[in-house]
């Protein structure tokens, strides 16, 4: 299959960031992302030149690129009333006419000289948090449950703003992006469907076994 589904509008780099609120334990962060003003490289370990400071819980193999949708940062412009630019939730790509959240794991896009791979929604930190200045900001994000999605580097390529994204290969188990995230945060009654989705990462399969083998109550 071959759908144009969008466009890439921004390609964002983290910046260092020294703050109280940054998990690293040295106190910086690289959620701060920015417009870069040409192509960037994403490899299979991550965009070059993109500063991460928590590498236990972001960038390697299934969380090399992560994604967010223009569409989506609207609703939380109104929600907050403050304007979001660019990078603001800390993606790599703002994307524009792509359902993320409706994203299968395991789908492929190609976007410029690069394949994806979708992989796991983005899960909610005190960092993020901290970052926007909202204290309740993990639950409010949560209960919206439009997280972005995280994708491999399947074959590695400069992107730049402006780039179609083309989507080449959906699973045909149709687990999405929203229900692995709906499964781990908000609704443990779809957690059964998470072990349909091979190409979801073993960890997050794992989990779920483990929910899924604990007694009732």
């Amino acid at each position: 299959m071959r759908v144009m589904m969008g466009k890439v509008t921004s390609v964002n780099i983290g910046t260092v960031t020294q703050a109280a609120w940054a998990g690293d334990a040295s106190g910086r962060s690289g959620i701060d992302k920015r417009p870069a003003d040409g192509p960037v490289l994403l490899r299979t370990d991550g965009v070059v030149g993109d500063f991460i400071g928590e590498r236990a819980h972001h960038g390697g193999p299934d969380k090399a690129v992560y994604a967010y949708a223009a569409e989506d940062a609207a609703w939380w412009e109104t929600d907050l009333g403050r304007v979001i630019r660019p990078g603001g939730f800390g993606e790599n790509l703002t994307t524009y006419g792509v359902d993320v959240t409706g994203a299968v794991i395991g789908e492929q896009w190609a976007v410029g000289e690069a394949l994806l791979q979708v992989t796991t929604p983005r899960t909610p930190c005190t960092t993020f948090a901290g970052f926007w200045g909202v204290p309740d900001l993990i639950k409010r994000f949560t209960v919206r449950a439009t997280p972005g999605a995280y994708l491999r580097v399947l074959r590695e390529g400069a992107v730049s703003a402006g780039d179609q994204i083309e989507i080449v290969y959906r699973p045909t188990h149709g687990v999405t992006v929203g229900e692995v995230f709906r499964a781990t945060s908000l609704e443990p009654a779809l957690l059964p469907r998470l072990l349909e989705a091979d190409d979801l990462p073993e960890p997050i399969r794992e989990k779920a076994r483990r929910r899924l083998s604990e007694p009732a109550g």
